[in-house]
């Protein structure tokens, strides 16, 4: 248990190697997940675009949160959103790095999944067919406008008897196709060329705000991660404190039992320094109320005189 709970919160550091591996994993699991995924369109007017709508766009809005959730930044972007001002004044430049940062990378395997059902043409296929003019095909001339809208519906349904062998069928499928696949290549060569120009492009621009913003994104993540860590370890300084307390109270009754009773102040040694004089609960609620409404401000000056 503590080897995963180790690989969990290797994964939730601030690396960004680390978090554009997550985001290339998901954008794997999302063309995986497509792949096996049995693609069934009801074939019924009313419920095509329904049906192919949803799969194209309820699973990008799944693997957009799981991306927001993985990423360790998120939750410190929205403390440092929603934190009193305190001694410590608010950069917004610095937040909105942050959400740049967690909204691009959590957006990689949305996108992924939607170019790819594109570039598949299933979904739009089950989506619009029922849209499609039909005096554009052969084959729905004679045909009632009832029966036109059921035979587009089954456009999808190769297999079924009316529609097997008809080749105003295979003719809305390729059409429809075509435009999937189109629309598909097309937003991929739009994010490539953004991708590239703001590649580019960035050195143009102003650097000296952006490496401060970049570096105190880190720091607020980093700080974050070794706060829980301190209060991990004064927890369980505390926790032991506490239980010496509780025995030393016990004395008596454990001599009765012939106990073995450890020597006075064995292996409490540093134990009060590090507790820094907090002895009760009322004090450390307070002093994490304290951080929360009054972060100290980022200057140690004092701190070197002294």
């Amino acid at each position: 248990m503590d080897r995963f709970r180790m690989i969990f919160q290797y994964f939730q550091s601030n690396s960004e190697s680390v978090m554009n591996g997550i985001c290339g994993l998901l954008a794997l699991a999302s063309v995986k997940m497509y792949t096996s995924f049995d693609f069934s369109c009801p074939c019924l007017p009313q419920y095509n675009m329904a049906y192919g709508l949803g799969i194209m766009f309820v699973p990008p809005v799944i693997l957009f949160l799981c991306g927001l959730i993985l990423n360790r930044q998120s939750l410190a972007m929205l403390e440092e959103w929603r934190r009193p001002l305190g001694r410590r004044k608010k950069d917004l430049a610095v937040i909105r790095y942050m959400c740049s940062s967690i909204m691009q990378r959590a957006m990689v395997a949305p996108v992924v999944w939607i170019i790819v059902t594109l570039l598949d043409g299933k979904c739009l296929i089950c989506a619009f067919s029922s849209s499609m003019d039909p005096e554009k095909f052969v084959g729905f001339a004679n045909v009632s406008p009832v029966q036109v809208q059921q035979l587009l519906a089954k456009v999808p349904c190769k297999d079924d008897e009316l529609m097997r062998n008809n080749t105003s069928r295979k003719a809305v499928s390729r059409y429809l196709r075509c435009w999937s696949q189109a629309l598909g290549w097309s937003i991929l060569l739009i994010l490539i060329i953004a991708a590239f120009l703001a590649r580019w492009l960035r050195p143009c621009f102003n650097q000296d705000t952006l490496l401060q913003a970049r570096h105190w994104s880190n720091y607020i993540d980093i700080e974050q991660k070794i706060f829980e860590e301190t209060c991990c370890e004064h927890s369980r300084l505390f926790a032991h404190k506490c239980i010496l307390h509780f025995f030393e109270s016990m004395r008596q009754e454990i001599k009765l039992h012939s106990y073995s009773w450890p020597r006075e102040g064995e292996g409490a040694e540093g134990e009060e320094d590090l507790l820094r004089g907090i002895t009760d609960q009322d004090q450390v609620n307070k002093l994490l109320k304290t951080w929360y409404y009054e972060k100290p401000p980022l200057d140690v000056s004092q701190v070197t005189q002294r």
